[in-house]
């Protein structure tokens, strides 16, 4: 089992923020924690893959090669970011993690680098004095609401990795019962307690920029969120102890010794500083250097269980025997998964998944998603999902965000960066592929494959996809599942049709029922649907979410005008309706070639050119509405061009002669200028107004 140790009373003043975060704050994990690792210590003894996790996450490459069959496998993590480290943490926090970190951060990955006793005392000053001098200047943050922080911290995911505060009675069960404690070890987090406040919100809110390796994901954190957050994990802490700073002789021996204690093979200082090699891993004599039982200076001395050595070593066994053999796609995924501890949320192939003690913290924001249960909830299965989202929401999921499509879920997806993630892609593409693809025609082209076909599917008298599935800013009918908005960018077309044919064995654990069994024309039924959702933008909702005044097209004060083209009372059959965003619109008539008319107020309603076949002409919705003057000139119409603005020139030839003509609000707003320009003659102004 994994070791831990009693608080002395020493080390107490050191973590005291661990009471927050750890049911027991007397028993400490005091060896490297690894999720993965301590995960598989549950259903598996250790073995040489565990002990390859452990090499992988120590960082072990950093400082030892290994051969090139095994580079990929074991490559180190992008190195941790301390050019501003001086500003998060003062130099006697810096001191005392330096000194021993396995006791100021239990848990923490970082190696210890000087023996014990005194003799390596001036250095650890030293090497402390100089990363406290660097530093740059901390954003300016909110003050923060340590309340709302501890409410965030229980909701968005965060207890996923992280202990879960033993006061802080979960969401997910009754008040009356009691809640689980999380059997697997989490993520120390001690070292918040020391964070200057400011820093540890401006960390919160973008970690990546400071840890790149992905571990500590982005959460997509406002900075009222960040600073909320770190008011909570610093709530009990006292007035901020500022530390003295060093001297030049001091950060000048420190500067040496960060390099000569090959501090620059794990970490960035944003300059290049020469890197001490160690001999290849397959050489190292196992029962010495890091795996040895006691501490020496220069040395990395990580505190590892009896476990973890036994796990090492089986590892170093498999670096001197037979050639790694090469990964399948589905090998690399999970070792991927493994190293980013994906399987803290989601379950894949069923491996993985919230543990149940960490899941009832994982709740709903819409009462209405209650009655989905876990689909409603808890982060999605991984299964399949190489053939069913595009590159582009990979993409968005992993490091762009504005990937979530449950926003009733209250856990967020991070963005774990692209440099750590985007490798993952084309590997669950290979694994997840069918042996017989699916084929659809998505062209569009094809009779059945209207959109409107595909719109009274979808509707309330059709198949009722509705009553789930919402659309744009509409809410379902009935519970809120997914809304199918962004569908086309976001789902394979491919998994599309093999979703909505058999969705049960596509999607096991799916709500979705088998709507289109027995239907004849089935296939054909989905390609519709998927034309309808690949054009949504310009389609009106389906039956059932409709409203009238969806179609009523409103120019707004600080938009460009909306220009539209259709049959509109007052301008003929080639009419072009023009609605500008201070209540005053126009329209021009396409075959005679002149403006017919202006109006206050609404604009047009757009309703009866997408639902009446017969395009019967529409009328203008204001007040005012002025008939100009017409002229019987032979003129042929040539398009319009839009300025920067959106304001329409309408372009024309008349007699040979071509012909620029826009109106355009005056400075008042209340009426318009017409701006005419013929041939290669100066332009000309005309008032037109009421």
């Amino acid at each position: 089992m994994p070791r831990s140790f009693t608080l002395t009373q020493s080390a107490i003043a050191g973590v005291f923020l661990l009471g927050l975060l750890f049911a027991d704050s007397t028993q400490i994990q005091a060896h490297p924690v690894v999720p993965a690792y301590e995960r598989s210590l549950n259903s598996e003894p250790a073995d040489s893959r565990s002990g390859l996790l452990l090499i992988a996450e120590l960082n072990c490459t950093a400082c030892h090669s290994v051969s090139k069959e095994w580079q990929e496998l074991l490559s180190a993590k992008p190195a941790p970011n301390l050019a501003h480290v001086g500003s998060k943490l003062n130099v006697d926090s810096l001191e005392r993690l330096i000194s021993s970190p396995q006791h100021r951060k239990p848990g923490t990955l970082m190696p210890g680098m000087f023996a014990d006793g005194g003799a390596d005392e001036p250095n650890i000053k030293a090497l402390a004095a100089f990363l406290s001098s660097l530093k740059e200047d901390v954003p300016a943050m909110p003050q923060g609401n340590a309340e709302r922080g501890q409410k965030l911290f229980h909701t968005i995911g965060c207890v996923a990795c992280h202990e879960p505060e033993a006061e802080v009675h979960p969401v997910g069960i009754p008040a009356e019962q009691k809640a689980l404690k999380p059997k697997l070890a989490s993520v120390p987090i001690a070292l918040a307690s020391d964070y200057n406040l400011s820093a540890l919100a401006d960390f919160l809110q973008d970690p990546l920029r400071h840890r790149p390796s992905g571990k500590m994901p982005s959460f997509h954190l406002t900075k009222e969120e960040a600073a909320d957050l770190a008011q909570y994990l610093k709530r009990h802490d006292k007035a901020e102890s500022k530390g003295s700073a060093g001297t030049a002789e001091a950060i000048k021996l420190g500067r040496t010794q960060f390099s000569e204690q090959r501090c620059t093979t794990c970490h960035n200082i944003g300059e290049e500083l020469p890197i001490k090699a160690g001999a290849p891993l397959a050489e190292l004599n196992s029962d010495r250097g890091c795996l040895a039982n006691a501490k020496s200076s220069s040395i990395p001395f990580y505190d590892l269980s009896s476990e973890q050595t036994q796990a090492i070593k089986q590892a170093l066994k498999s670096l001197k025997g037979a050639p790694l053999m090469a990964q399948t796609p589905q090998q690399k995924i999970d070792w991927q998964l493994s190293r980013m501890n994906c399987y803290a949320c989601h379950q894949r192939d069923a491996k993985g998944g919230l543990e149940d003690a960490r899941a009832q913290y994982f709740g709903v924001n819409d009462p209405g998603a209650e009655s989905l249960g876990e689909l409603g909830h808890i982060p999605p299965k991984l299964d399949r999902v190489g053939r069913k989202l595009t590159r582009d929401w990979f993409a968005k999921l992993l490091w762009e965000g504005n990937g979530s499509v449950r926003p009733y879920m209250n856990a967020r997806m991070p963005n774990f960066g692209r440099a750590s993630t985007e490798s993952l892609i084309e590997p669950l593409e290979e694994a997840d592929k069918l042996a017989e693809p699916v084929v659809i025609d998505v062209s569009g082209l094809l009779g059945h494959q209207r959109a409107e076909m595909g719109r009274n599917l979808l509707g309330a008298t059709g198949l009722a996809c509705v009553s789930c599935h919402g659309f744009k800013d509409r809410k379902s009918l009935g519970p809120p599942v997914i809304r199918l908005t962004q569908t086309v960018a976001r789902l394979r077309p491919e998994y599309f049709k093999e979703l909505l044919l058999n969705p049960q064995v596509t999607q096991p654990g799916t709500m979705m029922p088998p709507l289109f069994t027995g239907r004849k024309a089935a296939e054909k039924e989905v390609e519709s649907i998927w034309t309808y959702l690949k054009e949504v933008d310009s389609q009106p909702l389906p039956e059932g979410l409709f409203s009238n005044a969806d179609f009523e097209l409103k120019p707004t004060a600080d938009g460009k005008p909306i220009v539209f083209r259709s049959f509109i009372e007052g301008a003929g059959t080639h009419a072009i309706g023009v609605g500008f965003g201070q209540g005053i619109n126009a329209m021009f008539d396409a075959k005679s070639c002149q403006w017919t008319a202006i109006w206050k107020g609404r604009y047009l309603d757009a309703l009866s050119n997408w639902q009446d076949r017969t395009m019967k002409p529409i009328k203008a919705l204001g007040t005012d509405l002025k008939t100009l003057s017409i002229e019987s000139v032979a003129r042929e119409f040539s398009g319009y061009r839009l300025m920067k603005n959106g304001t329409p020139i309408m372009l024309y030839d008349e007699g040979g002669v071509a012909i620029e003509d826009r109106l355009e609000p005056d400075e008042a707003g209340k009426g318009f200028v017409r701006v005419m320009k013929r041939g290669t003659d100066k332009e000309t102004r005309e008032a037109v107004s009421w």
